[in-house]
């Protein structure tokens, strides 16, 4: 993708059309704040730079009819959603549909050169098939905190090697491309904007269960990542004044008591213990145990497994209720890999919000899973890179 917008309106085309899909002049029109004439000469420049294409007539309003118009179907975008412990990686195209899409075991904790050299060829392997003859941009997700102007990874808790890491640098020289880099439950939250559950909220939070815990924050349709990038960082908030030790050197820290990693742990702990005979049957088969260990143990009845759950969405919900009180959202949005747990880790959460804020800021409040599961990030991160390629030069 060589072209871009040449200024705010055909920006604002550009987003309207990957949002909405092919739409005729009059219909873009009655959607952006332009007189007929200009509306022509924009639409009229982008059919000359190639990002715009016609596509058939329009259906008729009275009068001639016109041409639809779409994004060129040849752009393509990379999405790539790297967590603690995998790495998902998606095409799409200009109107940000998954065109196909890659999960691969990785732990983050190897460092960004090991962790790349994967990303990059499962990007290979989705390009041979042939989805994308090249990338016009690739959104790129990591698991901590990113200084957002220059696409840095600083001082990441669970990512040993990556503090400084040059992400977005050494990703475009890599694929020939623009990237963009940002905090992967901020891509989440994105993408659930975009085409999942949030669609319609402009207000919302985006709440991550994973190994870790995050929380991307959505105000106005925007993605609010702070002053320094590192806005809702939840797993670090102090639930317990001397509880366990955390990755980032506190105590007490909500993702040191519940997430993938807190999770197994505990139930490994039940299971050596003699308080689960289901999970000491996997731990004996395994050797080890995971959040999906222990949502099949709840799911078949086990009371260790389903007070762990209980006791996890507690403390999730006390610091959820917290945010609900400062921030009144319209929406929460619960995603990630241990939500595999499912409506036994909603309901804990949803009791202690409930219970704990103001009526008037949960009188009408959904917390809701995610729609989108494994390729919410991914999305998010197509979504990203499109963003930034249709804003002015």
């Amino acid at each position: 993708m060589t072209a871009r917008p040449a200024n705010r309106h055909q920006a604002r085309l550009l987003r309207l059309l990957r949002d909405e899909g092919p739409s005729s002049r009059a219909q873009l029109g009655d959607r952006i704040d332009l007189s007929r004439s200009r509306l022509a000469v924009e639409v009229d420049r982008l059919l000359e730079t190639g990002l715009v294409v016609a596509d058939g007539l329009a259906a008729s309003r009275g009068g001639r009819r016109s041409h639809n118009v779409r994004l060129a179907p040849g752009l393509r975008f990379l999405g790539v959603d790297i967590g603690a412990t995998s790495i998902d990686v998606a095409v799409t195209n200009a109107e940000l549909e998954v065109l196909g899409h890659l999960n691969h075991p990785m732990d983050v904790r190897e460092g960004p050169v090991a962790v790349f050299e994967q990303a990059l060829s499962m990007a290979a392997k989705l390009r041979s098939t042939g989805l994308a003859e090249g990338f016009d941009g690739a959104g790129i997700g990591v698991p901590g905190p990113v200084r957002f102007p220059e696409g840095v990874p600083v001082a990441p808790p669970i990512m040993p090697g990556w503090d400084g890491f040059p992400v977005r640098e050494a990703l475009s020289q890599e694929l020939g491309c623009p990237v963009m880099v940002d905090n992967d439950v901020n891509l989440m939250a994105m993408g659930e904007r975009h085409a999942g559950v949030a669609r319609s909220v402009d207000d919302f939070l985006c709440v991550k269960i994973g190994t870790g815990i995050g929380c991307g924050i959505v105000v106005g349709g925007r993605v609010h990542r702070g002053a320094t990038g590192s806005a809702g960082d939840i797993g670090h908030i102090r639930v317990e004044p001397d509880g366990r030790p955390c990755a980032c050197g506190n105590h007490g820290c909500l993702e040191a008591h519940f997430g993938g990693a807190a999770l197994a742990r505990d139930a490994e702990d039940a299971a050596r213990d003699g308080r689960s005979e289901e999970l000491a049957a996997r731990l004996a088969a395994a050797g080890h145990l995971t959040a999906v260990d222990v949502a099949a143990a709840a799911a078949a009845g086990d009371a260790t497994s389903l007070a762990l759950i209980r006791e996890g969405g507690r403390r999730v919900g006390q610091v959820i209720a917290g945010l609900v009180s400062f921030f009144n959202p319209g929406l929460v949005v619960i995603g990630g890999g241990v939500t595999g747990l499912g409506h036994n880790l909603l309901a804990s959460v949803r009791t202690q919000v409930y219970r704990q804020s103001l009526p008037l800021a949960t009188g009408n409040l959904p917390i809701v899973l995610g729609e989108l599961g494994q390729t919410a990030g991914v999305t998010g991160a197509a979504r990203l890179i499109s963003d930034h390629l249709f804003s002015p030069a």
